[in-house]
């Protein structure tokens, strides 16, 4: 496993890390969800992100009940907070009340007494974005946050964050996450070069689109039963011709690498710098044993090439 440095932070995280949406806590059998985690840490993963949305906190339970076993020391522990999480009109967003609330209940369920990272889940255009920031700083000077991050912001609301910061010396963000894979570039543009400006790391999520480029899928119709897309019917929609013909193509250009087109996908983003890890979820052991193989396979300039035309 290769390490790369959060953003402009001095903290090293995986090139591959696990995440627990829609899985752990959810469709995922709670043996199989732990074996998975067992099985990341065991290959080098130091990474694992989770959310206060995910099953209503029940994927923060069986995460941080697995990692117990390991020195608290040795992993990157994530989590975040915007979405809601109760019926009432403070139940969700940014304000400072319900960030320190989530936190303190984020801790609670995991088991520990600090994360590495707490993410701002989504942008908030209802509560001060000097507020959310000051909270968050108030949370790294007391020790229950090391690292700020947000997910999913425009390049203009992150500059934005940035400037507010550095005029009330607030910690600053130092990681986004936001969607990124062949089918998704849309960070390529703004957010990228942003990032690389301003010391903001991505962890990119959905690198293998719901695992149409893990070439699960052989068409839109023949849907395995045990499958994300089975379960879940927006993911399903992801699942198209074009994109299927495009994966079989990839196919052979990872075969001729003697690597899997979903190794291919994980190396083609991490060509990028700015892109410190790749998270990815795990349904089973023998996912993660796979995508970790993509961590320090380094493509040719020849064959991002090839890719580009085929992406194209």
């Amino acid at each position: 496993m290769n390490y790369r440095r959060l953003g402009g932070s001095g903290l090293k995280v995986s090139e591959i890390s696990l995440g627990s949406w829609l899985t752990y806590g959810g469709y995922v059998e709670k043996e199989n969800a732990v074996k998975a985690i067992q099985t990341a840490y065991g290959l080098g993963v130091n990474f694992f992100d989770t959310a206060n949305i995910y099953e209503q906190g029940a994927a923060e339970i069986v995460l941080g009940e697995t990692l117990r076993a390991f020195p608290r020391e040795s992993y990157v522990l994530a989590t975040k907070a915007f979405g809601p999480m109760g019926d009432g009109p403070n139940d969700r967003g940014l304000s400072r009340k319900h960030v320190m609330e989530q936190c303190h209940a984020s801790l609670k369920r995991l088991g520990t007494d600090y994360v590495d990272i707490f993410y701002c889940h989504r942008h908030d255009p209802d509560t001060p974005l000097y507020e959310t920031l000051r909270a968050l700083d108030d949370l790294v000077r007391q020790g229950k946050v090391l690292y700020v991050g947000i997910s999913e912001w425009t390049a203009a609301q992150m500059t934005e964050a940035h400037g507010i910061a550095d005029r009330y010396l607030l910690d600053r963000i130092v990681v986004n996450q936001p969607v990124y894979n062949m089918f998704e570039r849309y960070i390529e543009k703004e957010v990228i070069p942003l990032g690389e400006r301003c010391g903001i790391g991505q962890v990119v999520f959905s690198p293998l689109a719901q695992g149409v480029l893990a070439g699960k899928y052989n068409s839109a119709t023949d849907i395995p039963a045990d499958s994300r897309a089975a379960k879940v019917e927006w993911v399903r929609g992801q699942i198209t011709a074009e994109k299927l013909e495009k994966v079989e193509r990839l196919s052979a250009v990872a075969g001729e690498l003697g690597i899997t087109v979903g190794q291919l996908a994980i190396a083609w983003i991490l060509r990028q710098p700015n892109v410190a890890s790749a998270l990815v979820g795990a349904s089973r052991p023998e996912q993660v044993e796979e995508n970790v193989k993509a961590s320090g396979v380094v493509l040719s300039s020849e064959v991002l090439e090839r890719i580009e035309q085929i992406l194209a």
